[in-house]
């Protein structure tokens, strides 16, 4: 990985105190702590790979001059003090993974924050006020099926009584889990900050999408995180013989539900440009081929960063399903499973961003995000702001994930740059 980082690195990225072989080789270091032999990353939450990623990242802020701090969530603090005792600035991601992962998603957000702050050592600059470099615990969620766990803590909400029911595939509860890596489950929501001692979180993430790669650029400004609405919708027929039964005497739940999917795939761009809406599983009953559908389940995942035409597209979206099943005979019913209120980025803080862009000579290009992160959950209480890197043919979550080191760089230039404007504009 290492090797590759480095075989077209632009070394005129290399200044202001920021180094780009350094960052290189911290991804390529941390990319061999649960490597896969399909040469993806596997470091659940709460394992012991993610454990030893979190311990080499605690020795290398050390090593920068940082004050380490963990706590009872596992999240993990370096801080760097500033010249005034106000409000830190925060910067970071996460080091767990998905099973069979990418290099990139989590680990290349602390790593960039991290150089931040190597910068600043290595060029003396003291920050107006605290800066903090964070690695929040569990935020894929792949080990209970959930995730962003150590974010949900650091803020206060997490809800301890749905917690101690989740167990892993092997059986281990999550309190068994957590007392493995060292941490209790009686303590945990003593994670919780005082949002008065945090001013700003920025989060540094790969695209895992092709927007930037499709204008050529290498980094890009978010502009919110779109908040997921999930609903569960039954499409109720007759089964009956394939052909035996007339095409003007069936009720063919797999027809209307056909019928439905291509409203879902049709509706978002009549709404809003940063809509999506997408039916990823689909049951058929009684699923044999010469028996018409007599039933179908399928599950419909609504996102936009706004939650106003968010909720527009869902309830456009029932109204189809309705209008279908009047139509062809056949019953619909359903029901909402989650909704999760989207974060809109400040539109001061997206300023602040498009200036540090520009002050790099980088085009600012804006973009929402689709996938939840920590800086979801953190904005939720302060203000939050992120920045994507430019995602090779947008795969994520994939041993091919990979962002150029070139794009890396640049985008630590960005955060760089944007803490200190930030520092100044909240101070002043």
């Amino acid at each position: 990985m290492l090797q590759r980082l480095l075989s077209d690195y632009d070394h005129s990225l290399n200044h202001s105190g920021v180094d780009g072989e350094r960052l290189a080789k911290r991804l390529a270091e941390l990319s061999d702590i649960g490597r896969t032999s399909e040469d993806g990353s596997y470091r659940l939450g709460f394992s012991a790979e993610e454990r030893q990623a979190k311990e080499l990242v605690k020795k290398w802020m050390a090593e920068a001059g940082l004050k380490v701090k963990e706590d009872e969530a596992g999240n993990v603090f370096g801080r760097k003090e500033g010249k005034n005792n106000l409000p830190a600035i925060l910067s970071g991601s996460h080091v767990d993974s998905v099973p069979n992962g990418g290099h990139f998603d989590g680990p290349l957000g602390v790593l960039s924050a991290l150089e931040v702050a190597e910068a600043w050592k290595d060029t003396g600059y003291v920050p107006e006020r605290p800066f903090e470099v964070v690695i929040f615990t569990d935020e894929e969620g792949s080990r209970f099926n959930g995730g962003l766990t150590g974010s949900t803590a650091f803020v206060g909400d997490l809800d301890l009584e749905r917690q101690r029911t989740l167990t892993d595939k092997e059986g281990l509860s999550f309190e068994q889990v957590l007392e493995k890596d060292g941490l209790s489950i009686e303590t945990i929501t003593n994670a919780k900050r005082n949002s008065d001692e945090v001013a700003l979180f920025v989060e540094v993430h790969i695209e895992q999408g092709k927007r930037l790669e499709k204008n050529d650029l290498p980094i890009g400004i978010v502009t919110g995180i779109a908040g997921p609405a999930w609903f569960e919708f039954t499409f109720d027929g007759e089964a009956g013989h394939a052909g035996n039964t007339p095409m003007n005497d069936r009720k063919d739940a797999l027809g209307a539900a056909s019928a439905f999917i291509g409203k879902v795939q049709a509706l978002p761009g009549t709404i809003s440009n940063s809509a999506v809406a997408t039916v990823g599983k689909l049951n058929v009953h009684p699923n044999g081929v010469n028996v018409i559908p007599g039933q179908v389940k399928l599950y419909v995942d609504i996102r936009d960063i706004f939650e106003g035409t968010r909720d527009q597209l869902v309830n456009e979206i029932v109204q189809e399903a309705e209008a279908i099943s009047k139509q062809s005979g056949v019953d619909v019913t359903w029901k909402e499973m989650i909704r999760k209120e989207p974060v809109p980025i400040q539109s001061d803080l997206q300023d602040t961003f498009r200036k540090a862009v520009e002050n790099d000579g980088v085009k600012p290009f804006y973009l929402p995000s689709g996938a939840g992160h920590d800086a979801m959950i953190v904005g939720r209480h302060i203000p939050a702001a992120m920045l994507f890197v430019r995602s090779k043919d947008g795969i994520s979550h994939n041993p091919s994930e990979w962002s150029s080191l070139n794009d890396c760089v640049q985008g630590v230039h960005a955060l760089r740059t944007f803490i200190e404007m930030s520092m100044d504009e909240l101070s002043g």
